[in-house]
């Protein structure tokens, strides 16, 4: 079982938490305990968030845990001289040092991310680099592994990091079955510029569901709604009307969603050629498949893999 510790402080952004909920359920997709939390401060006891409402932790203690993660605040919060020791501690003591948005401040000022890439708020970046021109500052990134040093982006960009240990830590299956269970993306692309992203269609009938699982089944083939509609036992209108009801797409665009998440996830996990994996999700070309990267992702495929490598090098 590993250990998690959430560094806590007065006024830390509750959202922070958001990630607490990734190891949960990864506790209930391996049917055991494979994480065990817990929430520590300098003195322990209750302590308040920005909200008001209180969180009770743990005073501080043997800084040995397998992942130590630091909290965000919604503004520049400075650690005590006591905190500061304390994440400094972790670093050799602890397999993971990690932050969650303005939590890089704490690792900062800590020193441990001097000579380091790393990311945070994109708020907050010039402040940062006039603060800690050490640091090699990334600000488009959802979060960055640096050795055993990970920072992430925004609150939210917390269940990234999140997923992306317990990828490392239990398998790609394991983060993906999280990620469905929490309706979130397994790996976001792009940077913090990217507003939304792809999410799994989740139609009410087995006919739709029926169409959609032969269009996954299928990618190669011209999915035309015609195709679509014929594994859904349905006539091509009686499809294209329900299917619409259902996912809130048009069947084109849901069958480009398929081939763009096949497509990136070739690319991020195989050294397969890029005409390759445009043939094989059925974009037939490897400048219609960039232009498609380009709308869903704001990044070319090279760039989509590039950043795959870098992101999970140890």
């Amino acid at each position: 079982m590993q250990h998690i510790a959430f560094l806590l402080y007065p006024g830390f952004q509750i959202m922070s938490l958001a990630a607490v909920s990734v190891f949960e359920f990864t506790n209930l997709e391996l049917a055991r305990k494979a994480y065990d939390i817990s929430y520590i401060s300098e003195a322990g006891g209750p302590l308040p968030t920005s909200l008001g409402m209180t969180i009770e932790t743990e005073p501080f203690g043997d800084p040995t845990f397998d992942t130590l993660i630091v909290a965000g605040a919604p503004s520049f919060v400075l650690p005590k001289p006591g905190e500061s020791a304390f994440v400094r501690s972790a670093l050799g003591a602890s397999r993971r040092v990690a932050s969650i948005c303005t939590g890089a401040i704490f690792l900062a000022e800590a020193g441990i991310l001097d000579g380091r890439r790393a990311t945070t708020h994109w708020c907050l970046a010039r402040e940062m680099k006039a603060r800690y021109p050490k640091i090699r500052l990334e600000e488009d990134r959802i979060f960055i592994i640096d050795g055993s040093v990970w920072t992430s982006a925004g609150m939210t960009a917390g269940i990234d990091l999140a997923l992306a240990m317990v990828e490392k830590d239990h398998g790609i299956e394991v983060a993906r079955a999280v990620a469905r269970m929490l309706v979130v993306y397994h790996r976001r692309a792009g940077g913090q510029s990217q507003f939304s992203a792809l999410l799994e269609l989740e139609p009410k009938s087995d006919r739709i569901q029926r169409a959609l699982d032969f269009a996954r089944s299928n990618l190669k083939s011209q999915l035309s709604v015609e195709e679509l509609a014929e594994a859904a036992h349905l006539s091509p209108r009686q499809f294209s009307r329900a299917f619409r009801a259902e996912t809130g797409q048009s069947p084109a665009k849901a069958v480009e969603n398929l081939r763009l998440e096949a497509a990136r996830l070739m690319m991020e996990q195989s050294r397969h050629p890029i005409d390759v994996v445009a043939d094989e999700t059925g974009f037939a070309d490897r400048e219609r498949m960039r232009r498609a990267f380009l709308r869903a992702f704001g990044q070319p495929p090279q760039a989509i893999r590039r950043n795959a490598q870098q992101q999970f090098q140890t």
